[in-house]
């Protein structure tokens, strides 16, 4: 649809309808990652591949920090696969990975009994330990003299949805209780000890009781109701089976509240819980401890509401014996925090987008979270270094950081002082990515690691980013912690992205929630806007009358919703819709990276920018794979390659002077490879360079007029 057909309606409609839009960033009512992990476990086990395994029973000491498990929890340490293992919902976790309670079940559902009165949801439930026998150097009884803890950390909300104070998180330990029935033990006996000769017969009904000599019971018996003869075997009951109850006890519980609230009382981002273990009824054979939650939901007035919520986050779980009340820390250095992006705004650009303007595309340095989890008086001489290297290329390069005297993550549970570590918590980009003009994709791998340079037997800890230059536009990291969608009908919302030089904007791809009985599924115009002074302004292309869509395969598969027409695009532009009806469309919401100054919605006849901190799981797609017409070869910015001679250099570079004559207006300018311009001219002058001031190295030439960019690496070799 043509832009000028919209605007008539829009100004007609918006007056009415959007005096009172409002944002709502609703939990998910679907966990994708969790139904995709249920469904593969269950075609094993459908397919009778799964292999039958006998009870685990554990021995001390029994730990687990989430790092080494999937999506569920690990099966040899837990007998449950309800809660959540990700790196997603923690919010400054101890170490990266966390078990997350909420108000789903183990396919990713909403579980079928939520209500909004408080309903039990997820448990996380040990295998049964050995708390009867201390068995390394010797074996000998354990008991309460042993100082037995379990330890724990956790966390309201993270990145999710806080828990109400009736929401409540709860630790229990099992015990035998009183003995009761449980089952009837039996013998398998000859019938010809029971009849007197082969004559005789035992027919239904008859009354038959175990002889003498087997131990049972003699008042046990068993009623016939087959006929037997003297050449039959026959299982007759012989005592009752009296086996002690296992009982649940609580030991700890917390009520819910905002991670704000929590992190104001506590002045950190998890707490550590110590729990003595002394009562002697917990010291046998099978002990088990389970965390449980409760959650409520909203009601059937919001549709949009029934969602995930009342998250909590556990980790670094602890059992062993000869500890203290203040055993609370851990000879372990780690990443508490996912490795970030190289790019300066965004999780992902096209690569033409890159090559245009690689020097403001690049972030000069980035954040790592690394944490000390030793004692407060120890300091360790950390190591850390990172590897950048192409996928299926020839690129790479590391960083060695150095080493670094870390202090520890206590007592006040905040990070190290970037200022004293800065090679460690905040390193610099040092160097740009490859600037291939022949390539449209790339993709890198980029591994951090950190050390103990001082002590061999400290755990090595590693944390992997992919970073990738494809199609198009992502501020978000790809998966969803909620929904976000504005309530009312007419509502618009724009999300706004910039391209180094003009481009074909030909779709783009959205990442609709699934949400509880399909409540999101809304008409709506996909809309793309021009900029008006940092707000959406003119409105550039409508796509009328679509619906949330999904990709069945694959694990958050965006939908791509490719235009009629492809638009241009140059500098700013905005991308979002217009619904018809009230209701949240629930589009993923990636609370981990927060790019809340580009999202805008529209009340009250003007645009406001959005106070829900996180990035839209939208990506505009770009590029100039398609056919476009003469407006846009007009119009758009093309690339290429400086041709520049002698290269190496050593003294100076020329100019291929075609090229310069071409581009009367263009600068020339020279920069180093943190984006530091060293030299700039306009190319009327830019015949004979010199560069015998600069060290030897790898330098970028840029030649930038009004149509065209030409860039060539220059090496100088001293």
């Amino acid at each position: 649809m043509k832009a000028f057909k919209y605007i008539f309606a829009t100004l007609l409609v918006l007056p009415a309808v959007m005096g009172s839009a409002q944002e709502i960033v609703s939990g998910l009512s679907f966990n994708e990652a969790v139904a995709r992990e249920a469904a593969r476990v269950a075609a094993i086990r459908k397919a009778g591949e799964a292999a039958t395994r006998e009870p685990v029973l554990l021995m001390l000491p029994f730990f687990d920090d989430f790092t080494t498990s999937g999506i569920y929890p690990d099966q040899q340490k837990w007998m449950d696969s309800k809660v959540f293992v990700n790196k997603d919902f923690p919010f400054f976790p101890v170490n990266m990975g966390a078990a997350t309670f909420d108000a789903l079940d183990s396919t990713g559902k909403v579980y079928s009994n939520a209500d909004w009165v408080p309903f039990e949801a997820d448990f996380l439930t040990s295998h049964p330990i050995r708390l009867d026998s201390v068995f390394d150097p010797v074996v000998r009884p354990l008991s309460p003299a042993d100082s037995l803890y379990l330890s724990f950390f956790y966390q309201p909300q993270g990145y999710g949805r806080k828990p109400e104070p009736q929401d409540t998180l709860i630790l229990e330990f099992s015990y035998l209780g009183d003995t009761t029935f449980v089952y009837y033990d039996t013998v398998l006996v000859p019938l010809n000890e029971i009849l007197s000769s082969p004559l005789d017969t035992i027919y239904s009904g008859d009354t038959i009781w175990v002889p003498e000599g087997y131990g049972c019971n003699p008042e046990l018996y068993k009623v016939s109701f087959t006929t037997y003869s003297w050449e039959d075997w026959v299982w007759l009951p012989c005592d009752s089976v009296m086996l002690p109850v296992t009982q649940w006890e609580k030991v700890w519980q917390v009520d819910g509240l905002s991670l704000q609230e929590f992190i104001q009382e506590n002045n950190r981002y998890f707490v550590q819980v110590m729990i003595p273990v002394k009562d002697p009824k917990y010291f046998y054979k099978e002990f088990h401890f389970r965390f449980r939650n409760y959650a409520t939901i909203a009601n059937e007035v919001i549709p949009s509401f029934q969602g995930n919520d009342d998250q909590w986050n556990v980790d670094y779980i602890y059992l062993d014996y000869n500890r203290d009340r203040g055993d609370t820390t851990y000879k372990v250095l780690t990443f508490s925090q996912r490795a970030p992006s190289f790019l300066k705004n965004y999780q992902v650009i096209p690569y033409k987008q890159y090559l245009a303007d690689p020097f403001n595309s690049m972030r000069q340095d980035f954040p790592m979270f690394i944490v000390n989890l030793d004692k407060p008086s120890e300091t360790h001489d950390a190591s850390y270094l990172y590897k950048v290297n192409e996928v299926d290329g020839d690129f790479s390069y590391w960083y060695d950081g150095g080493t670094c005297n870390l202090a520890p993550f206590y007592p006040g549970n905040r990070f190290q002082d970037t200022l004293s570590c800065r090679e460690h918590a905040k390193p610099d980009v040092k160097s740009l990515f490859p600037l291939n003009f022949n390539k449209d994709t790339a993709s890198f791998i980029i591994r951090h690691y950190i050390s103990d340079s001082s002590d061999v037997n400290i755990i090595v800890d590693s944390a992997i980013y992919h970073q990738g230059f494809y199609n198009y536009y992502a501020y978000d990291d790809g998966t969803p912690e909620a929904g976000y969608g504005i309530e009312n009908a007419g509502a618009m919302m724009a999300y706004r992205f910039t391209v180094s030089v003009p481009d074909t904007l030909y779709g783009v791809q959205m990442y609709f929630n699934r949400t509880l009985d399909n409540a999101n599924q809304k008409p709506f115009d996909l809309m793309v806007w021009r900029d008006n002074n940092g707000k959406p302004g003119d409105v550039a292309y409508v796509m009328e009358n679509q619906e949330p869509k999904w990709v069945d395969k694959g694990l958050y598969r965006f939908y791509p919703y490719i235009f009629e027409e492809p638009v241009v695009v140059s500098g700013i532009f905005y991308v979002g819709w217009m619904q018809y009806e009230n209701g949240s469309l629930n589009i993923g919401f990636d609370a981990n990276n927060n790019h809340a100054e580009n999202i805008f919605y529209y009340a009250e006849n003007q645009w406001y920018t959005s106070d829900r901190k996180g990035s839209l799981l939208i990506r505009p797609m770009v590029g100039s794979d398609l056919v476009l017409g003469e407006e846009e070869l007009q119009a758009a910015t093309t690339t290429g390659e400086l041709h520049i001679f002698p290269n190496p250099a050593r003294d100076y570079f020329r100019i291929d002077r075609q090229q310069l004559d071409a581009n009367p207006g263009a600068v020339l300018t020279v920069h180093n490879l943190f984006g530091e311009k060293l030299f700039e001219s306009s190319a009327r002058t830019a015949q004979q360079i010199d560069v015998s001031s600069l060290a030897q190295g790898l330098y970028l030439v840029r030649l930038a007029g009004s149509e065209k960019v030409l860039t060539a690496k220059l090496l100088i070799s001293k």
